[in-house]
């Protein structure tokens, strides 16, 4: 007797630096901290993220990290921040990309190669599923994947297409925004966080 395929599940792909945790800004361009000393995560980040977890999505990272390719960070200074941050917010996976864009890599954003790898890895359904990200690549990347984006406007001075499902002005906003989308009959019953904040914008 064959057994039908588990259903797929529902994901929130995160992008990191200005979604979970503050970006430094220069030029009007977010970068990354350097070390885990600079790590800076927002606040009402980790109890929106739990609500989402409480309501079956499953919370998958995927970051761009190309300054190890640059030669400006190590792979293992990477993985410390992000060993750090996973200290503060539960998330089920973290999936990142060192190359730059000379590299091609599929796996970088705004490719979708980290959201089809971790489908693929965690038997994720991306057409139930989220991609949150402050950066035009963030929602190329989760169009691309076939989900519903979600982008935080910080007012970066970049340019890039961009048509996301909804805009944001702070991650708190993004996840709950989320939440309030989910029927009841999948998640139980739709509740707000109450997690606001009057100034989650990024610093400098």
């Amino acid at each position: 007797m064959t057994t039908a395929p588990r259903p797929g599940r529902r994901a929130v792909f995160l992008d990191r630096d200005g979604v979970l945790n503050e970006a430094v800004v220069r030029d009007g361009l977010p970068f990354p901290p350097r070390s885990p000393d600079e790590l800076v995560v927002f606040p009402g980040v980790a109890e929106a993220c739990q609500g989402l977890r409480e309501h079956g999505y499953v919370l998958v990272v995927v970051t761009n990290q190309p300054d190890v390719a640059r030669g400006l960070q190590s792979a293992s200074g990477v993985a410390a921040i992000n060993a750090l941050l996973r200290q503060s917010i539960n998330v089920d996976a973290v999936y990142v990309c060192h190359h730059d864009n000379d590299d091609d890599c599929p796996c970088r954003k705004p490719k979708p190669g980290m959201l089809l790898a971790a489908a693929r890895d965690l038997n994720l359904d991306l057409n139930q599923s989220f991609m949150v990200g402050d950066r035009w690549s963030d929602i190329a990347a989760g169009q691309g994947a076939g989900c519903r984006t979600v982008y935080i406007d910080y007012g970066y001075q970049e340019q890039g297409a961009l048509s996301p499902d909804h805009v944001v002005g702070n991650p708190v906003e993004a996840l709950e925004w989320i939440l309030m989308t989910t029927p009841a009959e999948e998640g139980g019953s739709v509740r707000s966080t109450s997690l606001r904040h009057q100034d989650l914008r990024r610093r400098g």
